[in-house]
């Protein structure tokens, strides 16, 4: 019986394919061997020919063979990197040894030391706290920021940043950027994958500390501002939307930058969170940023955050501090009813006196309102301590607009009128609509003046006329307000929420958009601090300002993170600038000249000039798309976001606030 033979398989013919371009190969490399040995064979002296006609040991092999292994062990002690091989072998036979070789190995072991420089956390945190406060900060830790946006952009979260970085590195995922840029991270491909070593940690603790310690000093900068100027430098980092100059960010956007790879970045991005967390635990306030200022919508959504949390700490303790006084003014007022003494003043309590002639406690008081008393009774208004608004940052006013658009609801204005009625009706005793609206919105009041001529008594007048209209939600909420103090009132603005809301997206914030706001941060520092200097310069100043006015319309647009390799050109051109102003001087000539020199300056300068000319450009020929024509017409959501102005509101009456501001 005939069998038939199996086909086969693609293994055996994968095989059988390899074996035979092996063969192959091997039989060249033989040849070509052989070839140079018999030109050297030719040059030998007759020592040579006498040594052939010697009995050969057992284990012999031709000169070509022995040759042929020497080259391949040569070829693979290359792959590894083993040096002492080619000093062996470079007396005995040099023209073996390949040109590229020794290049190669120069290369190696300066990438070996740089590498391992730059990945010493010890030497980072002494660069930086050896910070010059005159120079702004390096061109490279703008370029390691903006090589982090583009890595950034692959992850959702910072966290999903980390995870995915271990796998593959940045640098060969980038190809928007220019080689400029790409080559901050090239020294740090091998430790992306590790992030940061267990004997680091120290060093960190000690960054972390210095980073949040105000009185360390670290990484002041000298900047000089001139607020009579109306152009005055400081607006440039809102121009940019960025943190303000001296700022907690700014300085964070350094130490962040210093690091060579994104992993990093990230990693340290979350040691910083929790170290956030724990300053709001134990009631301590963020360095470098304003103690109680509401958020300056102007500036980053992180130097907004930073500010509520801050704000936050304030609020906290204000009211900790009047509660603790209203119950001192309950205890007060019971010890003095017990002792049957009671008077319209005994020492620290306020009392009103009521149509009946009953002495009412008043409650919440902040002080006294000048020529106002109320209308039934005559008594004097005082003004009460009421509940402060919601802290608003940019994206949730943004988020309020929407709400207040689709649903038309005014809620919160409602809760936070509701609640400064109660209070009024707790500072005054006896009081009525009338007086509220008289002290809380003034031109919905008008006077008739006093017909009696009696200048003790009240003077009369009469409501507006949406005040007086039926089923006004102004009386409607006074029917169901009673007298309570703000501090007893079920809070308005939930500061522990607010906060914990805040760290726990910091924690998951998106890479990207957290290497957006520290690179625009760093990028306006720069520029203000070289302003100074380089606008009193005659010969740098108008390039300067083509630099100023070029990030300006770039970091304004809507897709500035498609120019990052334009906007490092430029604050490289700045740095140089106020390092080298010879250079940058000589360059600008000769590149005039001979706009084909070669050297990396005047490349640079070549390359700015078609940077600035297709701006202005795009700036004469673009057309105004749709969404920009609408936003130049008046708009009703204007006019609701001046709801949230510190300078205007509402619904609410606030205590005057300090002007002075001091930083922590």
């Amino acid at each position: 019986m005939i069998m038939e033979t199996a086909p086969p398989s693609l293994v055996s013919k994968a095989r059988t394919a390899f074996n035979s371009a092996a063969a192959k190969a091997e039989r060249v490399f033989t040849d070509l061997k052989s070839d140079r040995e018999e030109e050297k064979q030719s040059t030998r002296n007759e020592s040579d020919s006498k040594e052939e006609n010697e009995v050969k040991p057992q284990g012999w092999r031709t000169a070509h063979i022995r040759k042929k292994q020497d080259w391949q062990n040569k070829l693979k002690y290359l792959r590894i990197g083993r040096k002492e091989v080619e000093d062996q072998d470079k007396v005995e036979d040099s023209a073996m040894a390949a040109p590229f070789y020794d290049e190669n190995l120069f290369i190696l072991k300066a990438k070996q030391e740089q590498e391992a420089k730059a990945s010493d956390v010890g030497c980072l945190v002494e660069s930086l706290n050896a910070v010059d406060a005159n120079c702004i900060p390096p061109a490279s830790i703008v370029k390691q920021l903006a090589a982090a946006i583009e890595a950034g952009k692959r992850a959702k979260t910072v966290k999903d940043f980390v995870a995915s970085s271990g796998s593959s590195s940045p640098v060969r995922e980038r190809g928007g950027l220019s080689l400029s840029a790409v080559k901050s991270l090239v020294l740090g491909e091998k430790e992306d994958k590790l992030g940061f070593d267990s004997g680091d940690e120290e060093k960190l603790v000690s960054l972390i500390n210095a980073l949040f310690n105000i009185d360390s000093g670290f990484l002041s900068r000298k900047i000089v501002s001139d607020l009579e100027s109306p152009t005055n430098r400081p607006s440039f980092a809102k121009d940019l939307h960025a943190a303000p100059p001296s700022s907690f960010v700014v300085k964070l956007a350094e130490v962040i930058g210093s690091f060579t790879t994104p992993r990093r970045m990230a990693l340290f991005w979350c040691k910083v969170v929790d170290e956030l967390r724990r300053f709001w635990n134990e009631e301590k306030h963020i360095p470098w940023i304003p103690l109680d200022n509401n958020p300056d919508l102007k500036s980053c959504l992180l130097h907004q955050w930073l500010q509520v949390i801050n704000c936050c700490l304030a609020r906290k303790a204000r009211s900790v501090a009047a509660s603790e006084a209203l119950d001192a003014v309950m205890r007060q007022a019971s010890s003095a009813n017990e002792e049957s003494d009671v008077s319209e003043a005994t020492g620290s309590l306020l009392y009103a006196k009521s149509n009946s002639g009953e002495l009412i406690l008043r409650l919440g008081v902040y002080h006294q309102v000048e020529n106002l008393t109320m209308l039934e009774t005559g008594e004097p208004v005082y003004a009460p301590i009421t509940q402060e608004g919601p802290l608003l940052t940019e994206d949730l006013i943004r988020e309020t607009e929407e709400l207040v658009l689709r649903t038309g609801s005014m809620g919160a204005g409602c809760s936070q009128l509701l609640s400064d009625m109660q209070a009024f009706k707790a500072a005054n005793p006896g009081c009525i609509l009338e007086d509220f609206v008289r002290w809380h919105s003034p031109p919905d009041w008008t006077e008739n003046g006093n017909l009696s001529g009696d200048d003790s008594s009240p003077v009369r007048g009469q409501l507006s006329t949406r005040m007086q209209k039926e089923g006004n939600l102004w009386r409607e909420l006074w029917e169901t307000a009673k007298p309570l103090p703000a501090v007893k009132q079920a809070p308005l603005f939930d500061e522990d929420l607010a906060v914990e809301g805040i760290l726990n997206y910091l924690e998951d914030i998106p890479a990207a958009e957290l290497f957006e706001q520290l690179f625009t941060s760093l990028l306006s520092l720069g520029f203000v601090m070289v302003e100074p200097v380089l606008a009193t310069n005659d010969d740098l100043s108008k390039l300067f300002f083509e630099c100023k006015d070029y990030v300006v319309a770039i970091c304004q647009g809507g897709a500035w993170t498609d120019k990052l390799d334009d906007l490092c050109q430029v604050y490289e051109t700045v740095e140089t600038m106020l390092l080298c102003p010879e250079e940058v001087l000589r360059s600008m000539k000769q590149t005039e000249d001979s706009p084909s020199s070669g050297s990396e300056t005047k490349r640079r300068f070549k390359r700015l000039g078609f940077i600035f000319r297709g701006s202005k450009e795009r700036k004469q020929t673009r057309v105004p798309s749709e969404n920009e024509q609408k936003s130049t017409e008046p708009s009703p959501r204007q006019s609701f976001s001046s709801l949230f102005d510190g300078k205007s509101s509402l619904f609410a009456k606030r205590p005057p606030r300090p002007e002075n501001v001091t930083l922590v």
